[in-house]
């Protein structure tokens, strides 16, 4: 059983916790509205960007569709871009993507394909290094980026293109976490090439239908699909990192209050067993002293 001094230095120690964990916590509230409010900010765009991207494709015949449209062909080789946090302390946010990846990663393997992966950001690489390091091609650090920007998307999605036009790979999809509340983001799987349209086509093209619109394009729809595509595979990239740093932030928020919680419980439990213990060895004095007036 532990000494009275032993206790107290462990409340002092769980106290000393909690001060972090809470003063954590405030961080990571006052950081996700900002990251919120970027997230969704950037959706529309998103959206509206792959939904011109749909009307355009809908004139390009087969033959005439760019090539990051069409793909190569073949579906052999698989990249996987696995977008995590730089950093924990936040719950199962990053183990939740790279479980999503690595599964994927599996079913593709065990059909015999070809798998490579490119990790952006320091937890999901040290999560997939464990079984998949021979497959990790390249690693994006973003640890000294303190405020997002295109710019690093779109280097991101220019390593991607080019390693796309030297044959690299067939296909490659895109994991990320997007951001929906506090306590729940949701892992998510995007494929950026071949560019994926047939999913955001349907709406436009009706609302195209129902008000009878034409359109035209100068130069040709296929020159401004090669135009629009790269451009397009870093716009989703980037919305795929702000919704990362959204769903961090709301995670730590939520992995903190609990943290700070169990630590207001842990100091309760630590009280009682030090006050009983106290009053345990008070109670035996007391007798010791009793018992000894008592021979006298």
């Amino acid at each position: 059983m532990p000494s009275l001094k032993d206790l107290r230095n462990r409340i002092a120690s769980v106290k000393a916790t909690q001060k972090i964990t809470r003063a954590m916590q405030m961080v990571a509230a006052a950081k996700l509205r900002r990251a919120q409010e970027a997230a969704e900010a950037a959706r529309p765009y998103s959206q509206r960007m792959s939904a011109v991207l749909a009307n355009i494709a809908q004139n390009v015949s087969g033959d005439d569709a760019p090539k990051l449209m069409a793909g190569s062909g073949k579906d052999d080789v698989h990249l996987l871009i696995v977008a995590t946090a730089e950093r924990g302390l936040c719950g199962g946010f990053n183990s939740q993507i790279a479980r999503l990846a690595r599964d994927h990663a599996r079913q593709l393997l065990a059909q015999g394909k070809t798998v490579k992966i490119i990790t952006v950001g320091k937890k999901g690489a040290d999560i997939l290094r464990r079984e998949f390091s021979s497959l990790i091609i390249d690693h994006v650090d973003l640890r000294e980026v303190k405020q997002l920007s295109f710019v690093n998307a779109d280097q991101i999605g220019r390593k991607v293109i080019s390693l796309f036009e030297q044959g690299e790979f067939d296909v490659a999809t895109l994991f990320y976490s997007r951001f929906k509340s506090v306590i729940n983001q949701i892992p998510t799987a995007q494929q950026l090439i071949p560019a994926s349209t047939a999913g955001d086509a349907g709406e436009d093209a009706g609302a195209d239908q129902a008000s009878g619109a034409i359109y035209e394009y100068e130069p040709d729809a296929a020159a401004i699909l090669g135009d629009l595509l790269p451009r397009n595979i870093s716009v989703q990239i980037f919305s795929a990192l702000l919704e990362n740093v959204a769903g961090e932030m709301g995670a730590k928020m939520s992995a903190m209050d609990n943290a700070t919680r169990n630590a207001g419980d842990m100091i309760n439990k630590l009280s009682i067993t030090y006050n009983r213990q106290r009053q345990a060895q008070i109670t035996k004095e007391l007798i010791e002293i009793i018992s000894g007036a008592e021979a006298l």
